[in-house]
C-alpha cells in the first residue's frame, strides 16, 4: 500500500466551516471574502462533504450488490495526494472485500467522475467503519449466549429493552492475533474486530475476550 497511514484512523476528513457574517454596502459588488466562500476547492483543500459522497458513489458503483449482501464495506474516503495528478482533485476510496479478504483502494477523478486507478492488498487492516461496528454488534446479539447477556445488561442499565444494535454505544478496533490466540487464528487473514459496548448508564460491558470475525461471521473467545 502506497500510504503508511492506511493503518490509521481517518484524520481531517471533515469539511471546513467558514464562520462569520459579511456586511455589504448596497449597490457595491461583494467583498473578496464573501466571494471566496463559494470558490471551487483548490487541489490542496480537504475534500468537501459533496466530494466525499460523490467519490463513494462512483467507486462503489460496481460493488453495491456485494455491499447490500454484506460481502463488502466502504470504509472511508480521503483526498488523494499523488503528485502525478498535476493539480486534479482526486479521492481515494477504501473498500474491504470480505470474500477475498482484500483492502481495495479505488482512486476517483472528481472532475471526470470516474475511477482512474485501483490497488488491492491483503493483510492490511484499517480501523473499522461505523457499518462494521453495527455488523459486529448484530453478530454479538445473534449469539445465543452473548446476545442474551448484552440484552439483559442493556435493559438493566437503561430501563428498557434493546431495540437494535444501533442503540448500543459501540467502539471497535481491528484485531490481529498473537501466536497464543489459537482460537482466533483465522484472524491472521480475516477481517476481525474487538468490540467495546457502552450501556445507557455509561458503564461498559466486559467484552475484552470477545473477537468478532466479520469475514466468517463468527465469534471467538480468547483464552487468557
Amino acid at each position: 500500500m502506497r500510504r503508511a497511514r492506511v493503518m490509521m484512523a481517518l484524520a481531517g476528513a471533515g469539511v471546513t466551516v467558514v464562520a462569520g457574517a459579511f456586511f455589504l454596502i448596497p449597490g457595491e459588488p461583494g467583498s473578496q471574502a464573501a466571494q471566496s466562500v463559494s470558490r471551487p476547492p483548490a487541489p490542496g483543500d480537504p475534500l468537501t462533504g459533496d466530494e466525499i459522497d460523490r467519490a463513494g458513489q462512483v467507486a462503489s458503483a460496481t460493488w453495491r450488490t456485494h455491499m447490500t449482501t454484506g460481502h463488502a464495506e466502504l470504509l472511508y474516503v480521503e483526498r488523494d495526494d499523488d503528485k502525478a495528478a498535476k493539480g486534479t482533485r482526486r479521492a481515494d476510496v477504501y473498500i474491504y472485500d470480505y470474500r477475498t479478504d482484500r483492502l481495495v483502494v479505488r482512486t476517483v477523478d472528481l472532475a471526470r467522475g470516474e475511477v482512474v486507478a485501483e490497488q488491492a492488498e491483503r493483510g492490511v487492516q484499517p480501523p473499522p467503519s461505523r457499518g462494521e461496528e453495527i455488523r459486529a454488534a448484530e453478530l454479538l446479539l445473534a449469539d445465543p449466549v452473548y446476545g442474551s447477556r448484552v440484552r439483559d445488561a442493556h435493559a438493566k442499565a437503561g430501563g428498557r429493552p434493546l431495540a437494535s444494535a444501533s442503540d448500543l454505544g459501540l467502539r471497535a478496533l481491528s484485531f490481529t492475533p498473537s501466536p497464543r490466540d489459537t482460537e482466533a487464528g483465522a484472524c491472521e487473514v480475516h477481517r476481525c474486530v474487538r468490540l467495546f459496548v457502552r450501556l445507557p448508564d455509561g458503564s461498559w460491558l466486559d467484552t475484552s475476550r470477545i473477537v468478532i470475525d466479520l469475514s466468517a461471521k463468527k465469534i471467538f473467545t480468547l483464552e487468557w
